[in-house]
């Protein structure tokens, strides 16, 4: 545990096992396209929480009820590229929210995610990472 968190997971499915079931959903619908996307990236937990990795960060999963700091919102599940500074986003649907590298997508019920459209992000981000490793 640290300051920021009042909960540590040892893994995956420790994490997964906290969810609340609402929570839960999105984001096994997120994992689910994510590691389609990205057969040989790796999952790891960071913060508590999972990051996707291929050469280096590529996005994560931030459910609400994983706090960081003082900030407790449930229900919620922030999806977020780790350089979505980079991304097109043509559609308009990221948020950086001010921040440098950072762009995220908050989900509230599956039927908010619009699997094609992250789904052509994700293959983006993954270029833009194989991009960068060179």
């Amino acid at each position: 545990m640290n300051k920021f968190q009042n909960v540590s997971f040892k893994s995956i499915e420790e994490f997964l096992e906290y969810l609340p079931e609402d929570e839960l959903k999105i984001v096994q619908k997120l994992r689910k396209l994510i590691l389609s996307c990205m057969p040989e990236g790796k999952e790891k937990l960071a913060y508590n929480v999972p990051f996707y990795y291929q050469h280096k960060r590529v996005c994560y999963i931030w459910p609400a009820s994983v706090p960081w700091g003082k900030i407790k919102e449930t229900g919620k599940v922030e999806f977020g590229f780790c350089k979505g500074h980079k991304l097109m986003d043509e559609a308009g649907v990221l948020n950086k929210a001010g921040r440098k590298e950072i762009a995220t997508i908050v989900f509230r019920s599956t039927k908010e995610i619009d699997t094609d459209l992250l789904r052509s992000y994700m293959y983006e981000a993954l270029f833009i990472d194989e991009q960068d490793a060179k």
